[in-house]
């Protein structure tokens, strides 16, 4: 979604409210993350003092594989995140959006954010047992006679 800033950058106190989706289809080129849900983005974007500041949240539910037992299984995430934006930087600044022509990608920001905030392991809970590593059995629906010789 793009989204022209030049009133925003102009006027002191103009506001604009963000409420769209990003869908699966547009969501699908991403590798290693499969997206059960589409991407909601809702937030706003708003000029005080001069400062524009883009302040948004994204919700989604996301197929994992848990990395310890292999279970596969949905996940909802919710995530804050906000940026000062401006019109133009004369060196590369990470603490910055910086407006392409007075106006931005957001999908392209909202993924990019996301993708950075979404945790490296995946684990179905917090105490996974995983799978044995003899027999292959899920330890946390069952034990094993490997369970003792693992333990060793």
């Amino acid at each position: 979604m793009k989204i022209n800033l030049k009133q925003l950058f102009s006027i002191v106190g103009e506001s604009r409210d963000i409420a769209y989706t990003i869908s699966t289809d547009e969501l699908s080129d991403i590798r290693g993350r499969s997206f059960a849900s589409p991407v909601e983005v809702k937030g706003r974007i708003y000029n005080r003092a001069g400062v524009v500041y883009l302040e948004y949240s994204v919700d989604m539910t996301l197929l994992i594989t848990c990395d310890r037992c292999l279970k596969e299984l949905e996940r909802a995430y919710h995530y804050d995140f906000d940026h000062i934006v401006v019109p133009s930087a004369n060196s590369d600044n990470d603490e910055y959006i910086v407006a392409d022509g007075e106006s931005i990608e957001l999908n392209e920001i909202a993924v990019t954010d996301l993708l950075l905030q979404l945790p490296t392991k995946n684990l179905c809970k917090d105490d996974c047992k995983g799978l044995c590593m003899i027999c292959g059995c899920d330890l946390n629906e069952s034990t094993c006679d490997h369970l003792n010789q693992n333990e060793l």
